[in-house]
């Protein structure tokens, strides 16, 4: 599913409604650690009805435990994926309106002309050395106090 076709209004209500179950799920954290308790004990019934199974012999119980805990387990670990596609969905969603909005920056710029874009490219280039250049400052500063504390 490429969103390169989504409107900006379907791509913001998207990650809106991603945003809002994120918050939800990071506020209850005592309802995602009762999950994992819940997968642990189907691990457990998985093991104790295999356990069962040599001791015992094949019986109802744990034919029972097994397939319950299983059950369990499985369903832990398609809620997790399903948490983690949402997670990288959501980032993908919030690439994109990146992307779309430097687009837009980006045409608007050019829109302005040639003249005035040769200008701001000028004056972007003079503010870069000169913050540079305070850069490089602030760097031998801080080597000159470094040396004199080592003295």
């Amino acid at each position: 599913m490429s969103m390169k076709k989504w409107t900006d209004e379907e791509l913001t209500s998207t990650r809106d409604n991603l945003e809002e179950w994120k918050e939800r799920y990071n506020k209850s954290r005592s309802g995602s650690k009762l999950w994992v308790f819940t997968a642990l004990l189907g691990a457990f019934a998985v093991s104790t009805g295999v356990a069962f199974i040599f001791i015992d012999g094949v019986t109802v119980l744990s034919i029972l435990l097994i397939v319950m805990g299983a059950f369990t387990c499985y369903s832990w670990f398609k809620s997790e994926r399903q948490k983690n596609d949402n997670d990288t969905f959501l980032a993908d969603v919030h690439r994109e309106l990146k992307r779309r909005s430097k687009r837009d920056a980006k045409s608007k710029s050019k829109g302005k002309g040639a003249a005035n874009t040769e200008k701001e490219t000028a004056a972007e280039k003079t503010t870069e050395k000169v913050s540079e250049e305070a850069t490089d400052e602030v760097t031998e500063n801080n080597n000159e106090e470094k040396s004199e504390k080592q003295s």
